[in-house]
């Protein structure tokens, strides 16, 4: 029950509602058969003990009349009971049959009407039931019919009422999705009109620290172009080879590294759609060499080559990202990057990591704000290798960190 929509929740409760509905009537209907079949047999008893008891003191006129009146029963002219005769015998039924030594009562039906014929000595008497309706299953039925329809109007009213919830999680998904253009709107003041202008105030003020994001992203990554520039120029003004190739190398790094947090900015987006092609796995690791500022010496690659579809620019940039990672904080300053049945490993010799991979992860992870890092890079990884269809692994064995890059299956058959 914790798990089943509130949709499905009212549809068993109102369906469960109706069924019991339905079968009270049924139940009521049985009942008040056998309560009809009962008060007949009463009521046809105590009209043969009153006739025979009444007909043994010869009665006159006047008196059968009251009796007849009382009893709520009518007698039949000798025409009527000459063919009433007839249909006894073709289409009568006898519902009841009583009597003693003063006279025999029975009573018929015929197509729905009740007749009494009463039989003692010289009294032969064929009576009709002229008995009122009385209207009380008509009434019940019409009471169950008001209240089950009743109950449809009321269940379709809560699902009218319902719906624009529906409509409000389509419009949180598409909005989840990337669509940053979405507005959530509702006409009505009520606790689901609030939840909707709440989550539309949410949607303006995230559009608006998006904006102020991008714009300070843009404003500091042209800021940080112009010295970078100047320096360069003043880097190819130096005699000294050595130490100009090494300042423009580094002035070239840091251009890089504001494109790579462009390219970063833009990954971690929601509308960030990967430009898939089919390369090689060997691209993808001399690319990654490539963009990484470290000496080569210190990279063992042990991989077998094969193809694979992918965005080679951030694949290039997450396994980087991970050499990197391994350099920097591995004792030996080295990394082994090599290839298995899973897909890349990268492994460094150093301490096992304190905390669970997912604490890493996470933007300004503490632990490498603590090293010389801002915290950043497992977290770039991380959304990159979920962008492109993959996820991050880890393990500690033989005194090594062990960093792999394994495809998702949830993600790319679920």
């Amino acid at each position: 029950m914790k798990n089943i929509s509130v949709t499905a929740f009212i549809h068993i409760l109102f369906s469960v509602t109706i069924a019991i509905l339905i079968a009270t009537f049924l139940l009521f209907i049985s009942w008040d058969k056998d309560r009809q079949k009962i008060e007949e047999f009463k009521r046809y008893q105590l009209i043969s003990i009153t006739f025979l008891s009444n007909l043994r003191l010869g009665p006159d006129r006047e008196e059968l009349k009251k009796l007849y009146d009382k009893l709520h029963v009518r007698p039949l002219t000798p025409a009527e009971v000459k063919v009433l005769r007839n249909e006894i015998r073709t289409n009568g039924q006898t519902i009841f049959s009583g009597g003693s030594n003063a006279g025999r009562v029975r009573v018929f039906v015929i197509n729905g009407e009740h007749y009494i014929y009463v039989q003692r000595m010289s009294y032969n008497l064929m009576l009709k039931d002229d008995r009122p309706e009385n209207y009380y299953f008509e009434i019940a039925m019409g009471v169950g019919v008001f209240l089950i329809l009743l109950l449809l109007l009321l269940y379709l009213a809560v699902l009218k009422k319902l719906y624009p919830l529906k409509k409000l999680h389509k419009e949180i998904q598409r909005f989840a999705q990337g669509d940053m253009n979405t507005r959530i709107t509702y006409e009505h003041d009520d606790e689901i009109g609030k939840i909707a202008k709440s989550f539309d105030d949410a949607i303006c003020h995230i559009n608006e620290l998006s904006t102020s994001k991008n714009l300070f992203m843009r404003n500091m990554m042209h800021e940080l172009k112009t010295p970078i520039t100047k320096g360069r120029i003043v880097a190819e003004m130096l005699e000294d080879e050595s130490t100009k190739k090494v300042l423009v190398r580094a002035f070239e790094r840091m251009n890089e590294l504001i494109s790579e947090l462009a390219e970063i900015e833009r990954v971690t987006t929601q509308s960030f759609e990967p430009n898939m092609e089919y390369v090689t796995l060997e691209e993808v690791i001399d690319k990654s060499q490539d963009m990484l500022m470290a000496d080569k010496s210190c990279i063992t690659v042990d991989i077998k080559n094969k193809a694979l579809t992918t965005d080679i620019k951030f694949m290039a940039l997450a396994i980087k990202n991970l050499l990197d990672n391994g350099i920097k904080y591995g004792k030996g300053k080295c990394v082994v990057l090599r290839s298995n049945d899973g897909f890349i490993e990268i492994a460094s010799e150093g301490n096992k990591l304190e905390y669970p991979l997912s604490y890493y992860t996470e933007p300004f992870s503490q632990a490498e704000k603590r090293s010389s890092g801002f915290g950043l890079g497992l977290y770039i990884v991380n959304s990159i290798l979920e962008k492109l269809g993959y996820k991050l692994g880890y393990r500690y064995e033989e005194g090594k960190n062990i960093f792999m890059i394994e495809p998702d299956m949830r993600r790319r058959f679920g």
